[in-house]
């Protein structure tokens, strides 16, 4: 019908109002995100400082802080955390809590209901009792940074504008909630790998969970002692697969991304190879990738406790909501991280009193259990209690296999298993007192790598180590009520592994095992799931390769991308297909296959078809133990195995028959019914296999954690896509959402020589200069500088 011209400056005025409308909103947005940029230039007055402090940037927004004491750069430190990272803190410190939802709602459930029971902010508060006041001290000034810093923007942070909640202020014990969100990265806290042992021990028997359960094999590339042997087939006697009900099996397995494992590459070599006669130390922390990045860039430097005349001068990543330096150089000495994957936590059972629910059995007689209602506050929805039970040992968190209650011990959660030990990094000299800080920290404990300007390396664990007594297996529930048994405190320093300048004058880790397995210190870490090792052999294999390194000789292994440990599923894959026959999908599979140049090649489509092949071989022979595992636990799922490449490597190497899944006719059949299956489901999906390219599946996904609640603005908030070369088991780890969360290397007394880069940027203020810079040097893998640039904004704080 046509519009009455009465009608029609009606609707002209209506249409005006929401093009000013929408103006309005628009503008409402630019101001609200422009009063929150962080202050750059010029002198502000805060409380809190005892002399004034000049904190300049470069073009990267990398942070110089220099001041007259520590406390005073710590003060500063914060100042500059909560200007460009609050809310990223926030999210931290509610997440380690279980206190998410009451900022974001019910969304965030799942998680706070997991967490809350750890009672991680009350722990929190205990740990801040047992702080030496030195400590304690620089915390307070780091805190009153936070809040002064937090007061002194034009407008609370954009993100609690969109959420409708103001920012809470930030106390000690936030703080140490950050470094507890640390180990629940690096740590699984609901140890379903253990889980799974019981389950699979009390179905199958001992020699099947031995089986599952291997630490290693021959792709082990430790620092002491030689690679394992592939562990012995359970025998038929033991489990015979080929009679089992093939409704068990979860036919066909999951196409889904392998499991991303918090990991990370860190190597060093000492003085010997190197031109300038110091150590040269690289590291590549692998973890989940954000806009903004998880570290910030930071030089601080005030005058040295140690020396009179002299100063500290810290260059590396610092953690926003902490005021250490987690990694990079003092100058003296450089330091690195990769998570170790010890055994740091294990499931205690708990004998409850059956005359008294309300008690339980411990090595002394009896306990009163712990109990409290927890209170998880939800945003724009009514609270939600749960009811926790603590014990000794930890919260009552899992059922054994015979319904006993289960506690979880975790290094977490013990006396001084967290502390501020790491900043007395600032001062060591060397590796000897770098090692022995390491070792007193608490902190997730970590593979820590080490060298000095005077040109020695070192390797041990940061992070506290219990003392396990008793002759107990910690991959399985135990009785810690029996004396004896358990853990007993801490090993103390001089306890620990430790490996000075080894004959090799090279180390290297990559979160595989480091030890010999037969040793007495193998025994004292454990296994909480040693990656394959790999990645840790193609580093050290590079490493071996050279007589002189230079940092571009580390960059260049970082970015290391050739498929080394795929060459051998690729001839596989080719062989399976040689003698395929005329399945069509599989003469087209051959052709893409032939694809192929030995690397994790965004655009090839052969590498992304023998990584899916193997990963369908892999799931269908472990689906068949699982499946044994459902004929008694109905609900059971294969827990995730980091040797799974090992067992399934020594299987397919004697292809006995009792461990071929039913629905096959041999092992050549179950290998040629995975290549169809794979087959069949990509070419099933739009564009055929020829679109089928390892970029096309692993483009770069590195978002802002709200850009999922703003449709539309991902443009604005998250960093473009891009197809990137690596994959895991190879230096260069690069996955969607996952990857080198920074990359450096560094010579101490020489860092103008090293270089460095991260992804996500600075700031997490898409207005700022800093918001995304440097990302796309990360992205390229160009060596750009470790030291800040030249300042290109100057801000001062002066004391009131």
């Amino acid at each position: 019908m046509p519009i009455m011209p009465q009608r029609r400056p009606l609707l002209r005025r209506l249409l005006l109002i929401l093009v000013v409308l929408a103006l309005l909103a628009v503008s409402g947005i630019w101001l609200g995100l422009h009063a929150s940029l962080p202050r750059l230039d010029g002198q502000l007055i805060t409380p809190g400082l005892n002399a004034p402090v000049t904190i300049s940037r470069d073009a990267l927004g990398v942070a110089s802080i220099r001041g007259a004491s520590r406390r005073d750069v710590s003060y500063a430190l914060g100042f500059v955390h909560a200007q460009e990272r609050y809310f990223e803190m926030d999210l931290m410190r509610r997440a380690s809590a279980g206190e998410l939802s009451e900022l974001v709602g019910a969304a965030a459930l799942p998680m706070d209901r997991q967490r809350r029971p750890f009672r991680m902010r009350a722990r929190a508060e205990k740990i801040l009792a047992t702080v030496t006041p030195a400590e304690r001290s620089e915390l307070a000034a780091y805190c009153a940074g936070v809040n002064a810093g937090l007061a002194a923007l034009g407008s609370r942070p954009w993100e609690y504008w969109l959420l409708g909640a103001p920012p809470r202020g930030w106390s000690e014990a936030d703080s140490v909630l950050v470094l507890d969100a640390m180990f629940f990265d690096l740590n699984d806290s609901t140890n379903a790998r253990e889980l799974a042992f019981a389950k699979i021990k009390s179905a199958l028997g001992d020699n099947v969970y031995k089986f599952l359960s291997a630490s290693g094999g021959p792709w082990d590339a430790p620092l002491l002692g030689p690679p394992m042997k592939y562990p012995p087939l359970p025998a038929a006697t033991d489990i015979d697969l080929s009679k089992l009900d093939s409704k068990l099996l979860r036919m066909p397995p999951p196409a889904v991304e392998p499991h991303t494992t918090p990991g990370s590459n860190s190597f060093a070599v000492n003085g010997a190879l190197t031109s300038t006669h110091a150590a040269l130390v690289a590291n590549d922390m692998h973890l989940t990738l954000r806009v903004p990045n998880i570290w910030f860039r930071a030089r601080l430097q005030y005058p040295s406790p140690r020396n009179a005349g002299e100063s500290v001068d810290l260059i590396g990543v610092t953690l926003p909501g902490t005021p250490a330096l987690v990694a990079g150089s003092n100058r003296h000495v450089a330091w690195a991280f990769t998570n170790s994957y010890g055994d740091w936590m294990d499931w205690v059972r708990v004998s409850i009193d059956p005359a008294d629910k309300s008690r339980y059995r411990n090595a002394t007689g009896s306990q009163a259990l712990l109990q409290s209602e927890e209170i998880i506050k939800v945003h724009h929805a009514p609270d939600e209690r749960i009811h926790v039970r603590d014990t000794e040992w930890g919260p009552i968190l899992a059922e054994d296999t015979d319904g006993t209650p289960l506690a979880l011990a975790w290094t977490a959660l013990q006396p001084d298993g967290i502390n501020l030990g790491l900043m007395h990094l600032d001062v060591a000299e060397n590796v000897d007192e770098a090692v022995d800080v390491a070792n007193r920290s608490g902190m997730p404990p970590q593979n820590f790598v080490v060298g000095d300007s005077a040109g020695n390396i070192g390797w041990t664990i940061a992070g506290r180590i219990p003392r396990r007594e008793g002759a107990y297996d910690p991959l399985l529930p135990s009785d810690w009520s029996q004396a004896g048994t358990g853990w007993n405190g801490w090993l103390a320093p001089q306890e620990y592994p430790r490996l000075p300048n080894p004959p090799a004058q090279r180390i290297w880790t990559a979160n595989a095992r480091t030890l010999d397995f037969e040793s007495a210190d193998f025994a004292k870490l454990g296994d909480g799931g040693y990656d394959l090792g790999a990645r840790a052999r193609q580093i050290r294999d590079d490493l071996k390769k050279k007589d002189h390194f230079a940092p571009d000789d580390m960059l260049a292994t970082q970015l290391d991308d050739r498929a080394i440990f795929m060459t051998h599923w690729h001839d596989a894959l080719l062989d399976v297909l040689k003698h395929a026959g005329d399945v069509p999908e599989l003469a087209a599979m051959k052709r893409y296959t032939e694809d192929w140049n030995g690397r994790a090649d965004p655009a090839s489509v052969g590498y992304r078809l023998t990584r899916s092949f193997r990963l369908e071989v892999v799931d269908t022979i472990i689906d068949g133990f699982a499946a044994a595992v459902r004929a008694k636990y109905k609900d059971f799922a294969a827990p995730h195995l980091p040797q799974a490449e090992i067992l399934v490597d020594a299987i397919l190497l004697q292809r006995p028959a009792h461990l071929l899944p039913p629905g096959y006719d041999n092992w050549d059949d179950l290998l040629r019914k995975c290549a169809e299956r794979v087959a069949k489901r990509l070419a099933g999906e739009p564009g055929g296999l020829a679109a089928k390219t390892w970029g096309a599946s692993d483009t770069t996904r590195i978002r802002h954690p709200l850009s999922a609640a703003l449709p539309g603005l991902g443009w604005l908030l998250d960093m473009p896509g891009e197809q990137l070369p690596g994959d895991s088991n190879m230096p260069r780890v690069q996955g969607a959402s996952f990857g080198a969360s920074e990359r450096f290397a560094v010579e101490p007394g020489h860092e103008e020589y090293g270089y460095f880069h991260m992804p996500g940027g600075q700031s997490d203020n898409p207005l700022s200069p800093f918001y995304g810079a440097g990302h796309e040097d990360w992205a390229q893998g160009k060596a750009t500088p470790f030291m800040p640039g030249m300042p290109k904004y100057t801000l001062v704080l002066e004391p009131r």
